[in-house]
């Protein structure tokens, strides 16, 4: 059964446009792992803070295994790693599945 991981990142409004950039660079990088469905990056429109990263995986097994990935760890490395600075963000990590759906 598929499975949702929603990351919400409380972003702070000045920093959004960095955000998208870090994501824009790293994008595809999860794309060959064994179990991924999918991935969004869901920017606010109103006034609202909360960036969404949206990734949907074949099942929490999956999502697990990417989380242990050396591939996961290569992009959340921080500036000792070669990565960049961290950002002042919160992150709090969603998880549902599928109980309906049509379309896409």
């Amino acid at each position: 059964m598929t499975v949702i991981k929603i990351n919400a990142l409380t972003v702070p409004a000045e920093m959004g446009d960095e955000v998208a950039r870090r994501f824009a660079a790293r994008a595809g990088a999860v794309d060959d792992q064994e179990g991924f469905e999918g991935f969004e990056l869901l920017k606010p429109t109103d006034e609202r803070t909360t960036w969404l990263v949206v990734t949907r995986w074949r099942d929490e097994a999956a999502f697990e295994a990417w989380r242990s990935s050396t591939a996961f760890a290569h992009g959340h490395r921080g500036p000792e790693g070669g990565g960049p600075a961290p950002m002042p963000i919160q992150a709090e990590l969603w998880s549902y599945e599928v109980a309906l759906g049509r379309g896409v």
